[in-house]
Protein backbone atom coordinates (compact mmCIF):
# COMPACT_ATOMS: atom_id res chain seq x y z
CA UNK A 1 0.00 0.00 0.00
CA UNK A 2 3.23 2.55 0.01
CA UNK A 3 2.69 3.75 -4.04
CA UNK A 4 -0.17 5.72 -3.07
CA UNK A 5 1.63 7.79 -0.08
CA UNK A 6 5.30 7.34 -2.65
CA UNK A 7 2.95 8.33 -5.97
CA UNK A 8 1.97 11.45 -4.58
CA UNK A 9 5.42 12.10 -3.09
CA UNK A 10 6.98 11.70 -6.59
CA UNK A 11 4.16 13.93 -8.40
CA UNK A 12 4.72 16.59 -5.45
CA UNK A 13 8.98 16.04 -5.65
CA UNK A 14 8.45 16.51 -9.51
CA UNK A 15 6.34 19.44 -9.52
CA UNK A 16 8.51 21.57 -7.32
CA UNK A 17 12.03 20.61 -9.45
CA UNK A 18 9.73 21.95 -12.27
CA UNK A 19 9.65 25.13 -10.80
CA UNK A 20 13.09 25.41 -9.26
CA UNK A 21 14.23 25.14 -12.83
CA UNK A 22 11.73 27.78 -14.43
CA UNK A 23 13.97 30.12 -12.59
CA UNK A 24 17.42 28.61 -13.61
CA UNK A 25 18.69 28.82 -17.01
CA UNK A 26 16.72 25.61 -17.67
CA UNK A 27 13.62 27.56 -18.00
CA UNK A 28 10.63 25.57 -19.03
CA UNK A 29 10.13 22.05 -19.12
CA UNK A 30 8.43 19.21 -18.77
CA UNK A 31 8.51 16.02 -16.65
CA UNK A 32 7.04 13.23 -17.18
CA UNK A 33 5.73 10.79 -14.29
CA UNK A 34 4.59 7.22 -13.77
CA UNK A 35 1.48 6.74 -12.65
CA UNK A 36 0.39 3.50 -10.62
CA UNK A 37 -2.86 1.74 -10.99
CA UNK A 38 -3.17 2.19 -7.57
CA UNK A 39 -3.12 6.08 -8.07
CA UNK A 40 -5.46 6.23 -11.06
CA UNK A 41 -7.84 4.19 -9.74
CA UNK A 42 -8.52 6.04 -6.20
CA UNK A 43 -11.44 8.83 -5.89
CA UNK A 44 -9.04 11.51 -5.17
CA UNK A 45 -6.29 11.40 -8.17
CA UNK A 46 -8.02 13.84 -9.77
CA UNK A 47 -7.74 16.54 -6.83
CA UNK A 48 -4.41 15.23 -5.78
CA UNK A 49 -2.92 15.87 -8.96
CA UNK A 50 -4.51 19.58 -9.47
CA UNK A 51 -4.15 20.62 -5.49
CA UNK A 52 -0.24 19.58 -6.57
CA UNK A 53 0.16 21.72 -9.74
CA UNK A 54 -1.79 24.45 -8.11
CA UNK A 55 0.37 24.24 -4.72
CA UNK A 56 4.10 24.14 -6.21
CA UNK A 57 2.54 27.09 -8.69
CA UNK A 58 3.66 25.20 -12.24
CA UNK A 59 1.68 25.65 -15.30
CA UNK A 60 -0.40 22.19 -15.66
CA UNK A 61 1.30 21.21 -19.33
CA UNK A 62 4.51 20.92 -17.67
CA UNK A 63 3.45 17.85 -16.14
CA UNK A 64 2.58 14.69 -17.82
CA UNK A 65 1.41 11.66 -16.79
CA UNK A 66 2.17 8.04 -18.07
CA UNK A 67 0.47 5.49 -17.56
CA UNK A 68 0.89 2.00 -18.85
CA UNK A 69 -1.48 0.83 -22.12
CA UNK A 70 -2.34 -2.49 -19.51
CA UNK A 71 -3.63 -0.38 -16.93
CA UNK A 72 -6.05 1.79 -19.63
CA UNK A 73 -7.63 -1.40 -20.64
CA UNK A 74 -8.36 -2.20 -16.76
CA UNK A 75 -11.65 -0.25 -16.88
CA UNK A 76 -11.95 1.73 -19.88
CA UNK A 77 -14.74 3.55 -19.24
CA UNK A 78 -14.00 4.68 -16.02
CA UNK A 79 -10.38 5.30 -16.87
CA UNK A 80 -11.49 7.79 -19.94
CA UNK A 81 -13.38 9.74 -17.80
CA UNK A 82 -10.70 10.19 -15.40
CA UNK A 83 -8.27 11.41 -18.58
CA UNK A 84 -10.54 13.59 -20.09
CA UNK A 85 -10.93 15.32 -16.50
CA UNK A 86 -6.79 15.29 -16.32
CA UNK A 87 -6.64 17.15 -20.00
CA UNK A 88 -9.34 19.34 -19.45
CA UNK A 89 -7.52 20.68 -16.07
CA UNK A 90 -4.36 21.05 -19.06
CA UNK A 91 -1.79 17.88 -17.74
CA UNK A 92 -0.26 16.11 -20.89
CA UNK A 93 -0.98 12.36 -20.47
CA UNK A 94 1.13 9.79 -22.64
CA UNK A 95 0.65 5.65 -23.07
CA UNK A 96 3.64 3.90 -21.55
CA UNK A 97 5.26 0.89 -22.89
CA UNK A 98 3.16 0.97 -26.34
CA UNK A 99 2.69 -2.37 -27.76
CA UNK A 100 2.83 -4.86 -24.94
CA UNK A 101 -0.86 -4.05 -23.36
CA UNK A 102 -2.48 -6.14 -25.67
CA UNK A 103 -5.07 -3.52 -26.29
CA UNK A 104 -7.72 -2.75 -29.13
CA UNK A 105 -6.69 0.25 -31.27
CA UNK A 106 -10.34 1.19 -31.51
CA UNK A 107 -9.93 2.43 -28.23
CA UNK A 108 -7.08 4.51 -29.30
CA UNK A 109 -9.04 7.41 -30.53
CA UNK A 110 -10.82 7.57 -27.51
CA UNK A 111 -7.96 8.05 -25.10
CA UNK A 112 -7.69 11.98 -24.87
CA UNK A 113 -3.70 11.39 -24.64
CA UNK A 114 -0.77 13.44 -26.14
CA UNK A 115 2.20 10.57 -26.80
CA UNK A 116 2.85 7.48 -27.27
CA UNK A 117 6.55 5.67 -25.58
CA UNK A 118 7.77 2.90 -27.76
CA UNK A 119 8.52 0.10 -25.57
CA UNK A 120 12.24 -0.71 -24.96
CA UNK A 121 11.64 -4.72 -26.07
CA UNK A 122 10.68 -3.13 -29.56
CA UNK A 123 13.53 -1.03 -29.39
CA UNK A 124 16.22 -3.50 -28.51
CA UNK A 125 16.63 -5.55 -31.08
CA UNK A 126 15.83 -2.07 -33.87
CA UNK A 127 19.26 -2.50 -35.56
CA UNK A 128 18.91 -6.34 -36.31
CA UNK A 129 15.62 -7.32 -35.80
CA UNK A 130 13.42 -6.44 -39.18
CA UNK A 131 9.95 -6.85 -37.32
CA UNK A 132 10.77 -4.72 -34.53
CA UNK A 133 12.21 -2.48 -36.93
CA UNK A 134 8.94 -2.79 -38.87
CA UNK A 135 6.93 -2.77 -35.71
CA UNK A 136 8.62 1.05 -35.07
CA UNK A 137 7.84 2.08 -38.14
CA UNK A 138 4.36 1.31 -38.00
CA UNK A 139 3.76 2.67 -34.49
CA UNK A 140 5.42 6.08 -35.43
CA UNK A 141 3.13 6.53 -38.75
CA UNK A 142 -0.19 5.48 -36.77
CA UNK A 143 0.71 7.89 -34.26
CA UNK A 144 1.46 11.16 -36.48
CA UNK A 145 -1.64 10.18 -38.70
CA UNK A 146 -3.96 10.54 -35.00
CA UNK A 147 -1.10 13.77 -34.41
CA UNK A 148 0.32 12.04 -31.47
CA UNK A 149 3.74 12.46 -30.05
CA UNK A 150 5.99 8.90 -29.78
CA UNK A 151 9.55 8.77 -27.77
CA UNK A 152 11.03 5.77 -27.92
CA UNK A 153 12.51 4.26 -24.79
CA UNK A 154 15.72 2.21 -24.21
CA UNK A 155 17.49 4.08 -26.71
CA UNK A 156 21.32 2.73 -26.15
CA UNK A 157 22.96 2.37 -29.64
CA UNK A 158 23.63 5.37 -32.23
CA UNK A 159 22.06 2.85 -34.82
CA UNK A 160 18.72 2.57 -33.01
CA UNK A 161 18.46 6.49 -32.65
CA UNK A 162 19.48 6.99 -36.18
CA UNK A 163 16.60 4.68 -37.27
CA UNK A 164 13.95 6.79 -35.36
CA UNK A 165 15.49 9.88 -36.33
CA UNK A 166 15.13 8.32 -39.96
CA UNK A 167 11.66 7.99 -38.99
CA UNK A 168 10.96 11.21 -37.87
CA UNK A 169 10.43 9.64 -34.00
CA UNK A 170 9.99 12.71 -31.48
CA UNK A 171 11.76 12.51 -28.13
CA UNK A 172 14.23 9.71 -27.64
CA UNK A 173 15.52 8.60 -24.22
CA UNK A 174 17.84 5.65 -22.98
CA UNK A 175 21.74 4.94 -22.11
CA UNK A 176 22.62 7.05 -25.45
CA UNK A 177 22.18 10.02 -23.58
CA UNK A 178 22.69 9.43 -19.77
CA UNK A 179 21.71 6.64 -17.10
CA UNK A 180 19.33 8.38 -14.46
CA UNK A 181 20.74 11.06 -12.61
CA UNK A 182 20.16 13.62 -9.77
CA UNK A 183 18.40 16.88 -11.01
CA UNK A 184 21.70 18.21 -9.83
CA UNK A 185 23.77 15.97 -12.84
CA UNK A 186 21.04 16.59 -14.84
CA UNK A 187 21.66 20.10 -15.26
CA UNK A 188 25.07 19.71 -15.82
CA UNK A 189 24.42 17.34 -18.43
CA UNK A 190 22.10 20.19 -20.43
CA UNK A 191 24.85 23.26 -19.54
CA UNK A 192 27.38 20.90 -21.31
CA UNK A 193 24.90 20.01 -24.06
CA UNK A 194 24.22 23.97 -24.85
CA UNK A 195 28.04 24.29 -24.64
CA UNK A 196 28.75 21.57 -27.23
CA UNK A 197 25.92 22.83 -29.45
CA UNK A 198 27.60 26.87 -29.58
CA UNK A 199 30.52 24.70 -30.08
CA UNK A 200 29.86 23.12 -33.25
CA UNK A 201 27.79 26.37 -34.60
CA UNK A 202 31.25 28.57 -33.79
Amino acid sequence: GLILPLGTWVMQAACEQIERWRHSALGELVVSVNVSSHQIYTEDFLETVKNTVLGTGIEPYKLELEITESMLMRDIESTIETLVRLKNFGVGLSIDDFGTGYSSLSYLKRFPIDALKIDTSFVRELQSDNDDAAICAAILAMAHTLDLKVVAEGVEVESQADYLREHSCDQIQGYLFSKPVPASSFENLFYDHQRSLKSVAG
